[in-house]
């Protein structure tokens, strides 16, 4: 790298707000100091520490300002904050910060005292702003809304007595987190401060130091496998698209996560961007791409911002753009703005939508490595993946294969919702067992109910039921129980969730999202949703031949899955009656009630429910009577009342209304 800072540019590097000079940090990033004088060495370390916030001058208070932080409330609890600066005059640094996870206690307020650790506060609503800043400022750590503090991270930092760490939480103690590290302590709009915690490194080593195949052949020494769901691994795929003939080629990141529950991609983007578009300048050197598209949902605007600023910031400071950093390798970001179809995840549509075709696969071969985006060699990754390459680089392929399991190298990030008391994003070693993601990290099942199943994997998924509740997580493991590892969407279910409901949901979802392309998918999965349909619908209105149907369309719901699985074109479509035969496969006396007994367990299919007044319990209020919308209910005041039943549409309003617990539903 050419010398370019002089001895009057080293007088201003760390001028103002610890903003560093561009060729600085470029010398930062890839190359020697620009001279030995101990004043540059002693401003430019002071600068990282600053950047690094080993060391504040005034308070520092951060924010949780991702999506979910957003969707609780942080935007309110941000102009509380401010206001009470303004109010007390006390000068003082706000950092919105992406999601740290721990989605469940959010609104989330970190506080930095000079010369003292971070601390961290949960569920700080506005109106809790006031009283809770009244205490951080006068050395109290109010213990109601406390979450922990931050590690020190330098010799200037005392940590609070008597105050747990954060990593220490129960939800954050089993965590692995390596893709998530940044994520919610970082600023994700300044590239300074990813730069000065090792960001853009790895890459600005490898297009300096290494080859392409060199870096093809470490990421295939890794055992990183694609965090997209096939897990394919991803340096060999890299190696396809590398050894390629073309005078063009491309990669793509797949930030175009549909599947219901997932949220990963959008919280890595939001919380360290840099992170993942340093991954995409890897990768795309890697396969001798100079075009990059990322593929993302318009239904993410944050994300999309947040990108958007990134790569201008990198193009500032020559991290991209042409000839970066005078290595001859140049390489342009584009922002390709999806329309939530769920099929666009897959590949082949995917690159349909990117060229303004209809987001419809097609056969395969030739695959995207050999003739993918207009025809050229295309590598198509997802967020989660490339954000894992600056890792691997900075520390070798040793170290991540160190971690997880013989065949799944690394960890995994999961989306954990549902039925749990803590939800949020995990990050968890490869082979950690499901079990201990659900009850450790997640708490346990909320309300005290009772596990039932975790679905995995989206609607193209599987569920996993109590009796594999000690499986690891890994790619094959999951394939063995019916269930793939997806993108990483987890959705836990507790004894009130109908199986038989929950495929009626996922077919419902699949059958409209399907392209129409291929006939097994179109028509197919609309027949198994007909069918889920009339298992879960009661006798009233039915007519003729109606019932026989019924029985018949039960009878070839599994062989009508089977074909479908083996003839649709993509990957969607093959793993589209995923739900229905796990549940199948696990929950089938469910099924059984439904059908032969027209029976919810679970109370939660509507239709098959039947609400009976207990008369020793009824004490003839009337309240019922008044509230039932259809006036299915009788008796006299003072007398146990009843339910018409052919009256009776099911509502569940005479339940919330009865003050006796007198009636019941069955």
């Amino acid at each position: 790298m050419p010398n370019m800072i002089s001895d009057k540019c080293c007088e201003r590097c760390w001028h103002e707000a610890d903003r560093p000079c561009p060729d600085l940090l470029a010398c930062i990033v890839g190359g020697p100091i620009c001279h030995e004088s101990d004043a540059c060495k002693a401003k430019r370390s002071d600068g990282l520490v600053r950047l690094r916030r080993e060391v504040v001058d005034r308070p520092v208070l951060f924010i949780g300002m991702g999506t979910c932080g957003l969707g609780a409330g942080a935007g309110k609890t941000l102009v509380a904050v401010n206001e009470y600066l303004q109010k007390h005059s006390i000068v003082a640094d706000i950092v919105e910060v992406g999601c740290i996870g721990l989605c469940a206690v959010e609104p989330l307020l970190d506080v930095q005292l000079p010369g003292r650790t971070r601390v961290g506060f949960q569920d700080v609503s506005a109106e809790k702003v006031g009283a809770l800043l009244d205490d951080v400022f006068t050395n109290k750590i109010p213990g109601d809304m406390l979450l922990g503090q931050f590690r020190a991270t330098g010799t200037a930092q005392t940590p609070y007595e008597g105050v747990a760490y954060l990593d220490e939480h129960p939800f954050f103690a089993p965590q692995t987190r390596w893709v998530l590290a940044n994520c919610g302590l970082i600023d994700p709009a300044r590239i300074e401060e990813y730069i000065a915690r090792g960001g853009y490194k790895s890459f600005t080593q490898a297009i300096s130091k290494k080859t392409p195949i060199d870096l093809c052949e470490a990421v295939e020494a890794s055992g990183l496998r694609g965090r997209g769901g096939g897990g394919f691994p991803t340096g060999t795929k890299w190696k396809f698209a590398l050894k390629a003939a073309g005078d063009q080629k491309y990669l793509i990141c797949n930030a175009d996560e549909g599947d219901p529950g997932a949220f990963m991609d959008r919280a890595v983007i939001e919380g360290d961007p840099h992170r993942v578009l340093e991954g995409m300048a890897i990768a795309a050197y890697a396969i001798g791409a100079s075009k990059t598209y990322m593929y993302i949902r318009a239904e993410y605007p944050l994300a999309i911002k947040r990108i958007v600023k990134a790569i201008a910031q990198a193009k500032a400071y020559g991290l991209l753009g042409h000839n970066i950093l005078d290595s001859g390798f140049s390489l342009d970001v584009i922002i390709k703005q999806g329309a939530g179809a769920f099929v666009c995840g897959e590949e082949t549509a995917l690159i349909h939508s990117i060229e303004g075709k209809r987001g419809m696969p097609r056969p395969r071969p030739p695959f995207p490595a050999i003739k993918g985006l207009f025809g050229k060699p295309t590598v198509i990754n997802n967020v989660e993946t490339l954000a894992n390459l600056p890792l691997i680089l900075a520390n070798g392929p040793e170290w991540f294969a160190k971690l997880g399991t013989a065949t799944s190298k690394g960890t995994k990030v999961f989306a954990l919702s549902g039925k749990v008391n803590r939800t949020g994003l995990v990050e968890v070693a490869m082979g950690t067992k499901m079990r201990q993601i659900i009850f450790d990290i997640g708490g346990g099942i909320s309300n005290g109910k009772k596990y039932k199943a975790a679905q995995i994997g989206g609607p193209s998924g599987g569920c996993i039921p109590e009796s594999h509740l000690d499986i690891e997580i890994d790619y094959e493991s999951l394939k063995s129980v019916g269930a793939i590892m997806g993108s990483g969407g987890l959705v836990v279910m507790d004894e009130d969730t109908c199986m038989v409901d929950l495929a009626k949901f996922f077919m419902d979802f699949i059958q409209r999202e399907s392209c129409g392309k291929c006939i097994p998918c179109r028509e197919g999965t609309r027949r198994m949703l007909e069918i889920l349909q009339r298992i879960t619908q009661g006798r009233k209105g039915e007519s003729g031949t109606a019932a026989l149907e019924r029985f018949k369309g039960v009878m070839y719901l599994q062989r009508l899955a089977e074909v479908i699985r083996d003839t649709t074109l993509c990957g969607l479509g093959q793993t589209a009656p995923n739900p229905v035969l796990s549940t199948l496969r696990w929950f089938r006396e469910e099924y059984e009630a439904h059908v032969f007994e027209r029976r919810c367990p679970a109370g939660a299919c509507t239709e098959l429910l039947n609400f009976r007044i207990v008369a020793d319990k009824c004490k003839g209020c009337t309240l019922c009577g008044r509230k039932c919308p259809v006036g299915a209910i009788m008796g006299a005041a003072k007398s146990p009342h009843y339910i018409i039943p052919d009256k009776c549409v099911k509502c569940g309003t005479c339940i919330e209304a009865c003050r006796f617990g007198a009636i019941v539903k069955e």
